[in-house]
């Protein structure tokens, strides 16, 4: 699977071809270091691992610092493992936005935005109690969660108040409006998952087949 870690920018607009306003996000994909390389034979199936980031080595643990020397790879704050990557690269080469192309379609992987401890209306949508005709204190609470003597507890999984957002969530069909190579930036069609200065996985759409070969 073709894919980059990046790094998002926050999101901007630009004007295409037709002068029409189109809302993008940017994303930082770049310089990504090939750390290591997996073979079938020797690691029981092919991947290619990447860097992004560069980080001070003294800033690194025990394990990490092991392994970037092993490989003899400058260390970095983050690591993906993408398998069968369709590039063929080497450890310490190095990649960037210019393996996907303008009307590439990508899927974004991030982690969403704390919202905090939020009620069922905020986190689930729920539609509320009455507000009127007597009711009072009840127009935000869920309602009923359970039966009562039969089964006599509440179903796992059941919508409650509860902390909202940071959790991994990936936007599929996104498509690639502009790559900017020497800023190592690409501009994506819509928004994704997090904050500005969150990292993020950009891998080739599972759903949609590019519209031109990546480099």
């Amino acid at each position: 699977m073709l894919g980059l870690i990046g790094k998002n920018l926050g999101m901007t607009r630009i004007y295409n071809d037709q002068g029409v306003i189109v809302p993008v996000t940017a994303v930082l994909a770049g310089p990504n270091r090939v750390v290591q390389c997996k073979t079938a034979v020797k690691d029981g199936y092919a991947a290619v691992q990447l860097g992004f980031d560069d980080q001070k080595d003294q800033r690194v643990n025990k394990p990490d610092t092991g392994h970037f020397k092993k490989h003899h790879a400058q260390a970095t704050k983050r690591v993906k493992e993408f398998r069968d990557f369709p590039l063929d690269v080497k450890p310490g080469d190095v990649v960037g936005p210019t393996v996907f192309n303008v009307g590439d379609f990508i899927d974004a992987i991030g982690e969403t935005k704390g919202r905090g401890f939020e009620g069922v209306m905020k986190r689930y949508g729920f539609g509320g109690g009455p507000a009127s005709h007597g009711h009072k204190g009840f127009s935000r609470r869920p309602g009923s969660i359970a039966p009562g003597s039969t089964p006599g507890w509440v179903d796992k999984g059941k919508k409650m108040p509860g902390h909202m957002g940071q959790v991994r969530r990936t936007t599929q069909n996104l498509e690639i409006i502009r790559v900017l190579e020497e800023d190592n930036i690409i501009l994506i069609k819509g928004n994704i998952p997090g904050s500005e200065g969150d990292y993020v996985i950009i891998r080739a759409s599972k759903k949609k087949p590019t519209k031109t070969q990546a480099k």
